[in-house]
């Protein structure tokens, strides 16, 4: 079935486009539209029987790389170049938005939840922050998650039993971060603590959770759901229901 997809996909990239459209010379009468295999082959810089040989499904060796080249030529969008992945046998990397802006939707829907909630990508930069969260958990300007636990002293202060969720949290940024460098080294030279943990290389995928702090309304409990917002891929919503409130 997906070689039968393969083929029919590309074919029908293939016939959207004209040899006008990649800048190159029409010639001669065509008795089909779109481009000629011919020409996919040489705009990717693959071999025309390979090509020919992956458009029919066959048993071949495919590498990220030539299926990148194929796709441009074809002018794949974000989601027909993973589609062509899949269909190919690959994984289809991670697409990265990153520099997007936070749309109103989705600001709309930090600010009427109730109680604490953001908005973060996979490196756990903060992107948005609804009011609640800021006053229960002290973000305040804070750019990254993990760089706010670990040297933010009014949300350390925060959390009821921060050094035993403390590891955790480490194995969690290691096992969720695409590129860590730039964080992980910024954050090892001004929390020791942070170094420690992250030297044990452990890792672990994050889990449902309930988060503990300390507030002005007495001890809150929060279960944690973490939403993956399909549209921008490498953004999560983060949104903390109230459970338990212990008054002073």
């Amino acid at each position: 079935m997906a070689r039968d997809e393969l083929r029919e996909f590309l074919r029908s990239r293939r016939a959207r486009l004209t040899p006008a459209d990649v800048g190159m010379p029409s010639a001669g009468t065509r008795r089909t539209p779109g481009l000629r295999r011919e020409e996919v082959a040489v705009l990717a810089g693959v071999g025309v029987s390979w090509y020919t040989w992956l458009e029919q499904g066959r048993d071949i060796n495919v590498s990220a790389e030539v299926l990148d080249a194929i796709a441009r030529v074809l002018r794949l969008t974000e989601p027909e170049r993973a589609h062509l992945y899949l269909l190919a046998g690959l994984n289809p990397p991670r697409a990265s938005r990153s520099d997007a802006a936070v749309t109103p939707e989705l600001r709309r829907l930090l600010d009427a939840w109730p109680h604490p909630a953001l908005l973060r990508d996979r490196q756990w930069n903060l992107l948005a922050v609804n009011e609640r969260a800021r006053s229960v958990f002290g973000l305040d300007g804070d750019r990254n998650c993990l760089v706010a636990f670990f040297t933010n002293e009014r949300y350390r202060d925060l959390h009821v039993n921060w050094a035993a969720v403390a590891p955790g949290v480490v194995a969690a940024y290691r096992a969720d971060a695409v590129h860590t460098d730039g964080v992980v080294a910024e954050l090892a030279a001004a929390s020791p603590e942070f170094a420690a943990l992250w030297a044990r290389h452990d890792v672990a995928a994050s889990e449902q959770m309930v988060k503990s702090v300390r507030s002005a309304e007495g001890e809150l409990h929060f279960d944690l759901t973490t939403l993956a917002v399909t549209d921008h891929p490498g953004w999560y919503v983060e949104l903390y229901n109230l459970v338990v409130a212990d008054p002073r």
